[in-house]
């Protein structure tokens, strides 16, 4: 959170970024963090955070949906070599979530693999639907990132870790106006 406050200001520290990071970190990784987040060209989690080389695992789908390989992709950082924190971020006016609320509420399929996001999200949109709002996709995306939130939480292989204190998993929302990552859920102590 301190690198989305530099990001905000605009003091930007660009760590870890030169050639002897580049060397420090060719034979071994240690990530403090695993970041899934949206595939939008406005949210990279690298540059959102001001962090460098070998910082974060970055994963990116559609409004950071998941499934078995976006799951154990996660997991890796955590299960592997004891990342202590997963951040699950969406973001203001995502387009794949506005696009599935779309589909689904007036029932017209999105075509290819597009499909695939819609129902992925079926669950933040019927969440949408019953808390209302003024902005339903802005709900949908707030609940999307929740229950992906709590699904990792959840998760049979993180939840004793969870449980143990040395993994947090965070749900966060990023404002494309003011740059400012706001804690949803998770929020670790």
């Amino acid at each position: 959170m301190d690198g989305n406050e530099r990001w905000v200001s605009g003091n930007l520290q660009h760590p870890d970024r030169d050639p002897n990071r580049r060397q420090l970190v060719a034979q071994q990784q240690e990530p403090f963090g695993a970041v899934l987040s949206c595939i939008d060209s406005r949210v990279p989690p690298e540059l959102l955070f001001d962090t460098g080389l070998g910082d974060l695992y970055v994963m990116r789908t559609g409004a950071q949906t998941d499934g078995p390989v976006v799951t154990g992709s996660v997991e890796y950082g955590p299960m592997t070599s004891g990342t202590p924190l997963i951040v699950v971020l969406g973001h203001q006016r995502c387009g794949a979530v506005k696009a599935a609320y779309e589909s689904l509420r007036d029932g017209k399929p999105l075509p290819g693999n597009l499909q695939a996001i819609v129902k992925a999200l079926r669950p933040a949109y019927e969440q949408a639907v019953k808390e209302g709002g003024a902005d339903p996709v802005d709900t949908m995306a707030r609940a999307q990132v929740k229950l992906t939130a709590t699904a990792l939480r959840s998760n049979a292989d993180l939840a004793p870790l969870v449980r143990k204190g040395s993994l947090a998993v965070v749900g966060g929302y990023y404002s494309l106006d003011t740059g400012k990552v706001e804690v949803l859920v998770g929020k670790p102590s």
